[in-house]
């Protein structure tokens, strides 16, 4: 998310609601609780494992790995595990995405973190924490899910904030993983250093007053009207999970991505080959158009390719036409085009093909 309006923003009144409010309100949030294994989920042909992590102040946080179902017994352990971070305000929806890399011969899976999605329970902050490293667990715990059928070192894929995550988490765990796919990730604050540092004099004293607080931010939905069948775009979004405006912004959560904008900006040293998949067009309105079913209108793809440079010793970056900020939720042909370019860029560490 750009942050390059975040902390002047007016506050709308809180007695103040609209229809996506009380819409988002009004909609279920999954209840399931930890250990009873794999069920089916609301996305036809998948299921979803749900699995507690620690408490909080808020109470237990949940993390939900979502695979394709398939029938018993044909988990095959040559397939190597794929796991997916998603972004921020987001979860995962993406069943396409899934099928090509089952369809390749991957074994895929999403984890839709804690605070987000299928993991977000009532009286939870969306979208919150205050260390990126507290995904550790999260990520680990769908790992450890992924690798009950699948051992081989998995292909870690993140997205927005998601790459993000996994960009330190990659760094901080080397050895870990086959290869690092980073889809739009979120790895410099808008404006460079001297923003960032602008940002974290405003932000840090909130985040140790008030963690839970929140910066609440204009209801503009032109990103969610590229994706929304809804709208204009393709795919179907629970409203509960993926409201038409982002989350408000929690004051912890901003000092941690801040953080995280100030690790990778002194260099990471990934170990394992990196892709970096960018729109070739960056595009910012004040009023929504057509030009944004066409390029990212959530961060700069130039800046995301720069930085990405100090991610680690291999770093192939891709830009693809027309894409927008969730490259593997463009229109088609360019997300197909995207995924076959993916599949290619893996095939050094690809599962053996089955005769």
């Amino acid at each position: 998310m750009p942050l390059r309006d975040h902390l002047r923003l007016p506050r709308r009144p809180a007695a103040e609601a609209t229809t996506g409010d009380q819409h988002q309100a009004s909609a279920p949030l999954v209840d399931d609780a930890p250990g009873g294994g794999w069920v089916p989920d609301g996305m036809d042909g998948f299921e979803r494992l749900t699995l507690g992590l620690e408490e909080d102040k808020q109470g237990q946080n949940i993390v939900t790995v979502v695979r394709r179902r398939a029938p018993e017994g044909q988990r095959d352990p040559d397939r190597r595990p794929v796991l997916a971070l998603h972004g921020w305000s987001d979860y995962f929806y993406n069943a396409p995405l899934a099928e090509a890399f089952d369809d390749a011969g991957y074994a895929f899976h999403a984890v839709d973190l804690r605070h987000y999605g299928r993991s977000l329970r009532p009286g939870q902050t969306p979208g919150w924490t205050d260390d990126l490293r507290r995904y550790d667990a999260d990520i680990a715990a769908a790992l450890a899910a992924a690798a009950r059928d699948h051992p081989l070192p998995p292909v870690l894929l993140g997205h927005s904030t998601g790459g993000l995550v996994a960009s330190l988490w990659a760094d901080r765990n080397p050895g870990r993983l086959a290869a690092l796919v980073l889809n739009s990730p979120w790895l410099q604050t808008h404006g460079g250093t001297p923003a960032r540092a602008v940002a974290r004099l405003a932000t840090r004293p909130l985040a140790r007053a008030r963690p839970y607080g929140t910066l609440r931010l204009p209801r503009v939905d032109f990103y969610w009207r590229s994706l929304s069948a809804e709208a204009d775009g393709e795919w179907d979004l629970v409203p509960a999970w993926r409201a038409p405006w982002s989350f408000d912004l929690p004051h912890a959560w901003l000092d941690a991505v801040l953080a995280g904008h100030r690790r990778v900006a002194r260099g990471l040293s990934i170990d394992v080959p990196v892709l970096v998949l960018v729109s070739d067009t960056g595009h910012r309105g004040l009023r929504y158009g057509e030009a944004m079913l066409a390029a990212d209108i959530i961060l700069n793809p130039s800046a995301m390719a720069r930085r990405a440079l100090r991610l680690g010793r291999e770093v192939t970056v891709q830009q693809h036409a027309g894409a927008l900020h969730d490259v593997y939720a463009s229109p088609e042909p360019v997300r197909s085009r995207a995924m076959a370019d993916t599949l290619r860029w893996l095939a050094p560490v690809a599962p053996p093909r089955e005769d």
